[in-house]
């Protein structure tokens, strides 16, 4: 046998494994959009403590299922790397909050595309924290991104910055920590795990939240984001209870799939796929919510997502390039 014979299966699965990681991806990325637009409707109504509060109850009793119905031992739950987990759950519940604060005031397009800075960000971070190198394509990459952000920051006709913007950036920011802590824990920890641990931190920091203002003594303010932090608990009508069980059970299945790609494929491979989310969040946009990108957000859609993208690209050539 040649060396290049006995090199073929190990290429066919790793092929094999960089396909699954993608097609888990695409699926995550879909499903986390279908949260994003019941988030979005929910925004309209209710607290975000409480949504969040049953969006985990519903999340965490599918990963249970999932667990139970798979054959899998719930000593999968057990884990090695308890602190890691809080951290990084800290991390995602600032992700989450910030983003859907900012969702409730912005248009689902317009906070879909300023969260995909996240790879710009991961440029930025790799140079600050780890001391890379990164060539001028990719940080002529970055500057183009962050002026389609800074066109994005800025409300049409108007001079100050949108708040509700800066909101969903820092959320992209916390993001790109997350997913980071995601590819260190692969070794150790499971997907279903690392999910699980994210649901039983939104359900206790939200139900702690609810109990100090879910009687709504904070509530009242007209700016949308404030007020879907501090509304009153509200039981839902039978009517808006579809929309709770999609965001629990997209946010379940969809972080499990993303949680899956990131653990078995290389960042710079999965990342791409995650803009699937962009066209959905424009077409549920409109259908459900009669919004359209103007000019302005189209051009910061395609000056951040095109950067992003060819960012993500860049990385990608360099590891083959130093793998060689």
């Amino acid at each position: 046998m040649t060396t290049s014979q006995a090199l073929l299966p190990q290429d066919a699965a790793h092929r094999r494994r960089v396909l699954i990681g993608i097609s888990f991806a695409i699926g995550g990325a879909t499903l986390l959009s279908v949260n994003d637009l019941a988030i979005k409707f929910l925004s309209g109504g209710y607290p975000l403590h409480e949504v969040i509060l049953t969006r985990a109850l519903i999340a965490f009793a599918f990963i249970l299922g999932f667990i139970a119905v798979s054959g899998q031992s719930f000593r999968l739950m057990k884990t090695r790397r308890p602190w890691m987990h809080l951290s990084r759950v800290m991390i995602v519940m600032v992700s989450n909050v910030t983003y859907f604060l900012g969702l409730a005031a912005l248009p689902l397009a317009n906070a879909q595309a300023i969260g995909f800075a996240a790879p710009l960000i991961l440029t930025v971070l790799s140079v600050v924290i780890l001391r890379e190198k990164v060539g001028l394509h990719r940080w002529g990459a970055v500057v183009v991104g962050l002026l389609g952000v800074l066109i994005m920051l800025r409300p049409e006709g108007a001079g100050s910055v949108r708040p509700a913007a800066v909101l969903v950036l820092i959320s992209a920011f916390c993001y790109a920590i997350a997913q980071t802590m995601t590819r260190m824990m692969r070794e150790t920890e499971s997907a279903v795990t690392i999910n699980a641990y994210t649901q039983i931190g939104f359900l206790i920091v939200s139900l702690c939240m609810g109990l100090w203002a879910g009687d709504g003594h904070l509530s009242g303010s007209s700016d949308p984001s404030l007020a879907f932090l501090f509304r009153v608990w509200t039981w839902p009508p039978v009517a808006d209870w579809p929309y709770f069980l999609a965001t629990g059970l997209a946010v379940a299945a969809g972080g499990m799939m993303m949680g899956h790609a990131y653990r078995t494929v290389e960042a710079a491979l999965v990342a791409p796929f995650e803009y699937t989310s962009m066209p959905l969040a424009i077409l549920w946009g409109l259908l459900f919510f009669g919004t359209f990108p103007d000019l302005q957000g189209w051009i910061g859609i395609v000056l951040i997502c095109g950067a992003g993208l060819y960012t993500l690209w860049r990385e990608t050539v360099r590891r083959q390039t130093n793998a060689h």
